[in-house]
């Protein structure tokens, strides 16, 4: 299992996000408080908001805020959207030798808890 920098950066994002909730920050406001790139944090706010976890408002006075209370958005959630989903390297078609092989059990396990770890922490416990 390996995360990139989207999915660092977009968490970052989103709890500079929750810091500011219910009210909005710039793209250059967070890029300065984060240290990220204010063309890479327009992509990542870009799939955030595709998949409704914020909005935007564009002109003068813009920015983007989260959509719900960060008590109901999850690490998980955030790292899903900037990665694909948080599966095993044995699940599915990720392995064709997944169902004879004795490790997968390890590595289906671990993916399970990983998820499991990261849907249950909230945004709100981050700040």
């Amino acid at each position: 299992m390996h995360f990139s920098t989207k999915a660092e950066y977009g968490l970052r994002a989103m709890i500079a996000l929750t810091r500011a909730y219910p009210d909005q920050k710039s793209i250059a406001e967070i890029s300065e408080e984060e240290n990220i790139s204010a063309k890479y944090l327009e992509t990542l706010m870009g799939k955030l908001r595709k998949n409704n976890l914020v909005k935007s408002q564009k002109g003068k006075s813009g920015g983007y805020a989260l959509i719900k209370n960060p008590k109901r958005i999850s690490a998980g959630e955030i790292i899903e959207i900037m990665e694909g989903p948080i599966v095993s390297k044995c699940s599915g078609s990720n392995c064709a030798k997944a169902k004879d092989c004795a490790s997968s059990f390890v590595w289906n396990k671990l993916a399970f808890q990983i998820k499991k770890t990261l849907f249950a922490i909230k945004l709100s416990e981050l700040i």
